[in-house]
């Protein structure tokens, strides 16, 4: 599955690679696209939390109410669900959706010859003996970022302009350590990964407010919080060791995350009012 999503984020990103001859320029817009596709589960998901924060009342009812008859219980919160028409795992589709994005894009920077360009594997894996015979057989993580660095010049098959700004995307920050500019998206990228989380924490602490509610949250909200710090980490974890096409989208990704969550916010709160 995740083959396939890169494949056919593949084809996007080189369809607007050809208008513009810029690979991150292509990965900006590529990721601004994906972002308005995604939008309608994005507002479901904003919809989920503001209603589940509104029930959590009811819920500790029935958990004071039936804490001592376990099936009771859970007959009980399911009919809750069941009546308020929701499901308490509908926030948890949010995340798998964002893991699943994670990997295909992830697939797709560190093999753009494959899913972006549609090299033949034959010439790739031609290239890939050659760089590795002349490399005395040292195993490259990213075979097909070496090509392009490389042959790119040599090949027009496997040339892909990665310059940005006097960036190359095409670098591995574990691989340049001595290069102070391999560090300015990766440092960008976990910036904005904390200010998302503080707007999406801060966002739930005032639901809650708003519902004097207690700071105990539900399964969902839960879910929701654990996932927004396990992303980030495990998100520069491979930024450090991937190429920084990859960060560079999570870095967009962050930014236009934080314009979703502030402008969704206002619209549902005027809409509920």
């Amino acid at each position: 599955m995740i083959s396939f999503f890169a494949n056919l984020f593949g084809y996007v990103l080189n369809f607007l690679y050809q208008f513009i001859q810029n690979y991150g320029v292509a990965i900006i817009i590529f990721s601004l696209i994906l972002k308005i596709v995604m939008l309608p589960i994005s507002i479901k998901q904003q919809k989920t939390m503001k209603k589940s924060a509104k029930i959590q009342g009811k819920l500790r009812e029935i958990q004071d109410k039936y804490k001592n008859n376990p099936e009771k219980l859970n007959q009980e919160t399911i009919d809750l669900y069941k009546r308020e028409k929701m499901s308490p795992f509908s926030g948890c589709l949010s995340g798998i959706v964002q893991i699943v994005l994670l990997f295909a894009v992830f697939y797709l920077v560190r093999s753009p010859l494959t899913y972006m360009v549609k090299v033949d594997t034959a010439v790739i894996e031609q290239y890939t003996n050659e760089i590795k015979q002349e490399e005395e057989n040292k195993n490259n993580p990213y075979p097909e970022i070496a090509i392009i660095k490389e042959k790119g010049q040599i090949d027009e098959r496997v040339n892909i302009n990665m310059d940005l700004l006097g960036l190359d995307l095409s670098s591995v920050p574990s691989q340049n350590l001595s290069d102070w500019k391999v560090y300015i998206i990766p440092v960008l990228y976990v910036l904005t990964s904390f200010v998302s989380m503080r707007i999406t924490t801060g966002m739930q602490a005032k639901r809650k407010e708003e519902n004097g509610e207690s700071n105990e949250m539900d399964a969902v909200m839960q879910a929701n919080k654990s996932m927004s710090y396990i992303m980030p980490i495990m998100s520069v974890s491979i930024a450090i060791i991937a190429p920084l096409g990859l960060a560079l989208y999570w870095l967009v990704n962050n930014v236009l995350m934080i314009l979703e969550r502030l402008i969704l916010n206002k619209f549902l709160k005027e809409e509920e009012e």
